[in-house]
């Protein structure tokens, strides 16, 4: 392995958020992660006990998500989800925001979900998922200072499920509010080694995507 392909397979998280994921295919996903050394697998919370026993001993972390994917989950069932997904292993919790809330301008509302699943995490880093597609550059910086208010270790663009995903203005805007201090996560339609290494020109410093794999072949290639 290259160190440009290990560098770059050390900023991805590789994915499998699908409904029809079974335990086989998470298995694989597992498999595919420790052999070339990416940052975490990101999985749905019922799979987050295989995960972690798939991957015990390898470096690479599990990262769930929480109030998936809408962001409309009453803020007590965000807190209990991360706490069980912690207490099964879990050391990343990629959550999404209350979207509506921010839309109307109710940013106490939306502050106070984050804060409490920073709380309920502890220790596991939390990435604050926007859904940029829905929307404009206002509510996007204001998520961002939310999410850092908050104490979250990420800011992250989308979800992949609302149409649309991560662009490179959004991750420019993202890292122009936050700095260097915090993580950007770029998600949502990355699938080649183009686009990978547009998202990481842009600020992205982790990549979600379901085709890390092809990413790194295209990288050797």
């Amino acid at each position: 392995m290259s160190d440009d392909v290990r560098s770059v397979a050390a900023l991805i998280d590789h994915t499998l958020l699908k409904p029809d994921a079974t335990g086989v295919a998470i298995q694989k996903l597992c498999a595919e992660a420790r052999e070339h050394a990416f940052a975490a697998v990101c999985v749905n919370p019922y799979w987050v006990r295989l995960s972690v026993a798939e991957l015990a001993g390898s470096g690479v972390a599990v990262a769930t998500v929480v109030g998936f994917p809408l962001g409309a989950n009453e803020t007590a069932i965000k807190v209990a989800e991360t706490e069980l997904a912690v207490r099964q292993g879990a050391t990343e919790i990629d959550m999404v925001l209350n979207v509506g809330e921010l839309i109307a301008g109710n940013l106490k509302a939306v502050g106070d979900d984050i804060r409490a699943v920073v709380e309920a995490a502890g220790d596991a880093l939390v990435k604050v998922i926007f859904e940029t597609v829905l929307l404009n550059d206002v509510q996007k910086t204001q998520a961002c200072q939310l999410a850092l208010e908050a104490g979250a270790g990420f800011v992250k663009t989308s979800t992949g499920f609302a149409g649309g995903g991560a662009t490179v203005a959004d991750v420019k805007l993202m890292r122009s509010v936050v700095g260097s201090g915090m993580g950007v996560k770029a998600s949502g339609g990355i699938r080649t080694t183009e686009d990978c290494r547009a998202m990481m020109a842009a600020g992205a410093n982790r990549i979600g995507t379901s085709a890390g794999v092809a990413i790194l072949r295209g990288i050797s290639a």
